[in-house]
């Protein structure tokens, strides 16, 4: 029985202090309005034509300032109630005045006398007990949102059939006032929330389902009797009418007099019991439902669901779940079955501690044999009530633990279990165990587990699949961010990523470094403004562009404005900022190019003084018809260069100007490493939970090359130099103590400079050795075609140099420069 939607209103207090009867009697009709967004009626309802006395014809499409009596003339006698004038003028107020005006975002409500002179004219009869031309009114106007043409519902109500019987108690009545709140405020809420569609006007499922949930969320309609004395608005709103009341109270008096109990009394034990059962079973499940789901991380949801129901409902929960939930996979298809592994997750008991966790460790996964009321459980999806467990099924029951007996746990428990369903599927299940002494689990307590079950199974379906959204994004934003070595040529590199926490945990934010000819290395940052996969996708087609014009070895401002073109013809929906840098550690120069971008700070190893560098800001890539400009900074070996997005450093309500202060200043502490560096940083901007957007930071510590590191030739373009490279590479590495490496090096440097003297066309060929962490060999011509690798046949004269460099370098490539091509290859350095 819902006592709580068709219970008589709570008796209110007379001034002398004792109960008022009946308080609220009578069903009060109401009348039921919709507004559209032009402002015309768009709902009229029976309940809205006999009270402000218009047909349904008349409204529907018309203004509806026009039919709803907002203001009016004011009346020659005001109403004083125990608080005053009752309203400063005859009509509805301001409040709905203003919610037809579109004034208002949240709902409103009153209470006003006005005057409808026209309810008799319509032949609708006035309220028992009033004037035909004065109405006193309650009503509620609720602003509605989304993709439908309602912008407003607007609820009224004549309140005589509320007035008491007994004139004496019209202070009481005066007191009645609209208000709204949480509809699971009172017992029955699912009840309430689900007749709620009842007393709107007729409309598609989802539309309703819309308006139904503004409504809840908004406040649910309710009369004030006090400050803690409400009744909720229903379909069936109120009591029976007098005449049936009184029918009642004379039934009453004739049973009294004859000696015999009131059919009242007869059932008032029955019932009270039946009522209070009810209702601390509602109770119980409001409290679990505000004690679960607080959080999507699956880990703490289960635990909530656990704790919730020990020790109030059962002494024992033990939670199990299904290997795919557990993993944060995707949704578990089919119907469990009997080689199905089930995780435990949780287990909450009110026995001594340590009792049962080494008996039913959390954590452990098993399967269910089919004569188990666990298998009946999770294959019918319906919870299972065991009064009792005897000794015969606690013994099959203990047969699935090895080497544990399970026994003295179980046996003469109750026990009761329940699935833990979404969409129809089961997730998991719960097992709820009752100490002995107290009272068994009956079929109400299946109905309360049932319904427990329910809506933990939704959160913990929430939960995992936050839980699987989230490693599928956390594994797209991987894959798209580089591997970055620690150590590239001449400087050491550091990165963090933060996904944003606010807006989904996929951005468009990257880094990136590039090895280029010379022992250069390219260096990165960029951000594709929005969020979401879109400009995650965004971001790997221009890192991948970046990455490939790098290669070429354009100019950062050309490969700026090559990056725009491209930009735009991927389509104009999407702009990015990118900051591109040129590390050269020979000539101990950086070159670089900004498109939109925050500035890098750059911090000096001499003094430790941090600066902001000074870049021409250039426009977001995507922009188009804008020119980039470079600019080259130098710098000495220990310098630091950090790169961020502005994720980093931006703080909303701030000026971004103090971000770029706090990330100078925090750039500028000493370390001891790197990534300690990059940690310090974050910690310093307090780049914590609660972030909007997504961040990317990149440092690189510029050690540079030193001069006796490197060993430069110039050849004649003629085969004769060929010996003469070959010879002057076997002294150089002799000098370095790399001996081991000359006879292939010089077997290496032979094939290309022979391949650089035939193809070039008047330069000289340049000859560079690199000594870093390996060593780096160059040769550099003024003919701009690249040469293939090829395989060449027994008789072919040439064909066979760049299989030879492919077979003993360590890495090898070949780059387009500005006068020609570079050809390279790198021999790892012998341990010393």
């Amino acid at each position: 029985m819902d006592r709580g939607t068709e219970r008589e209103a709570p008796p209110s207090r007379g001034a002398g202090g004792g109960a008022v009867e009946d308080t609220a009697v009578g069903r009060v009709p109401l009348a039921v309005v919709v507004v559209d967004r032009d402002g015309l009626v768009s709902h009229w309802s029976t309940g809205a034509r006999r009270l402000f006395g218009v047909p349904k014809e008349d409204a529907i499409g018309h203004a509806a300032v026009d039919l709803l009596p907002v203001s009016g003339v004011l009346p020659e006698e005001q109403d004083v109630t125990p608080y005053g004038t009752y309203a400063d003028y005859d009509g509805l107020g301001p409040g709905l005045e203003s919610s037809l005006d579109g004034g208002l975002s949240y709902p409103a409500a009153g209470r006003a006398r006005l005057t409808v002179p026209e309810r008799s004219e319509a032949g609708v009869p006035p309220a028992e007990g009033w004037g035909s031309d004065r109405v006193d009114v309650l009503w509620w106007a609720y602003p509605l949102v989304g993709p439908g043409k309602e912008r407003l519902l607007v609820l009224a109500a004549d309140t005589g059939g509320l007035r008491p019987d007994d004139p004496e108690h019209d202070m009481a009545y005066e007191r009645i006032a609209p208000g709204f709140a949480l509809h699971t405020d009172f017992p029955g809420a699912q009840e309430l929330a689900r007749r709620l569609p009842e007393i709107l006007p007729s409309m598609s499922v989802d539309e309703s389902a819309r308006i139904v949930a503004q409504i809840l969320e908004l406040g649910y309609p309710v009369l004030e009797f006090s400050q803690n004395d409400r009744v909720p608005v229903t379909p069936d709103w109120g009591v029976p009418r007098r005449a049936e009341r009184r029918a009642r109270r004379e039934q009453a008096a004739r049973a009294v007099a004859e000696g015999l109990p009131t059919p009242q009394e007869a059932a008032d034990d029955a019932e009270d019991l039946e009522y209070a059962a009810v209702r601390e079973h509602l109770e119980f499940l409001n409290e679990v439902s505000g004690r679960i789901g607080t959080s999507l991380d699956l880990t703490r949801t289960i635990v909530e669901v656990s704790r919730a129901v020990v020790p109030r409902f059962t002494d024992v929960a033990g939670t199990y779940l299904r290997e795919q939930v557990v993993a944060g996979e995707g949704f578990p298809d089919g119907v469990p079955d009997t080689t199905t592994m089930w995780h435990r997750v949780a287990l909450e008991h009110t026995d001594e501690p340590g009792r049962w966790d080494d008996v039913v460790p959390v954590g452990e996964a098993m399967p269910f044999p089919a004569h188990t009321p666990f298998f009946q459980c999770m294959t019918s999806g319906e919870p299972v009530l065991v009064p009792r467990i005897s000794e015969e099924m606690g013994h099959a029951i203990a047969s699935q633990f090895e080497k544990r007996d399970i026994r003295p746990l179980i046996t003469n428990r109750s026990m009761l279990v329940v699935p833990l369903k979404a969409r129809n599927v089961v997730l998991g299940f719960m097992i709820l165990l009752r100490h002995p002494e107290r009272p068994v689990f009956n079929d109400m307590d299946r109905v309360t587990g049932a319904e427990l079950a329910a809506r933990a199974g939704l959160v913990l379906d929430n939960a995992r699949m936050y839980t699987y959204q989230e490693n599928v994004a956390e594994t797209l934003q991987d894959s798209m961010l580089p591997v970055i070595p620690a150590r590239m040529a001449g400087c050491d590199i550091a990165t963090r990523y933060l996904p944003g926490t606010l807006l989904g945990r996929v951005g468009g934010d990257w880094f990136d470094s590039v090895k280029l000819p010379g022992a250069r290395t390219a260096l990165v940052v960029g951000d594709v403004m929005g969020h979401g996969l879109n400009s995650a996708a965004m971001m790997g087609q221009l890192r991948t562009a970046v990455e490939t014009m790098a290669a070429l070895d354009l100019p950062p401002a050309q490969l700026l404005r090559n990056l725009d073109d491209l930009a735009q013809r991927l389509g104009d929906s999407y702009l990015a900022t990118c900051l591109y840098a040129v590390y050269d550690p020979i000539a101990g120069e950086l070159h670089i190019a900004n498109a939109g971008h925050i500035p890098p700070v750059l911090v000096r190893a001499e003094d430790g003084r941090s600066e902001l560098l000074d870049l021409p800001t250039g426009a977001p890539i995507g922009v188009g018809g804008v020119p980039f400009e470079a600019v080259r900074v130098r710098v000495e070996p220990g310098d630091r260069l950090v790169m961020c997005t502005d994720g980093l450093v931006e703080v909303r309500g701030e000026d971004i100007g103090v971000g770029l202060a706090a990330l100078s200043e925090s750039a500028a502490h000493p370390a001891a490493s790197m990534d300690e560096a990059c940690d310090t940083i974050i910690r310093a901007l307090n780049v914590t939970g609660g972030r909007k957007d997504d961040v990317a930071l990149l440092m690189a510590r510029l050690n540079g090359v030193e001069p006796e590191d490197v060993a430069e030739w110039r050849l004649a373009l003629d085969p004769a130099e060929v010996g003469r490279a070959r010879s002057a590479v076997r002294e150089q590495l002799h000098d370095w103590g790399l001996a081991k490496l000359a006879d292939n090096a010089g077997l290496m440097v032979s094939e290309l400079v022979t391949n650089a003297v035939r193809h070039s066309h008047a330069r000289p060929v340049a000859l560079r050795l690199v000594r870093g962490d390996t060593l780096l060999c160059e040769v550099e011509d003024d003919d701009h075609e690249l040469p293939n690798l090829r395989s060449a046949g027994e008789s072919d004269e040439f064909g066979r140099g760049l299989r030879v460099v492919s077979t003993l370098a360590r890495e090898w490539g070949t780059s387009r420069t500005r006068r020609g091509k570079t050809v390279w290859f790198e021999l790892t350095l012998p341990r010393r």
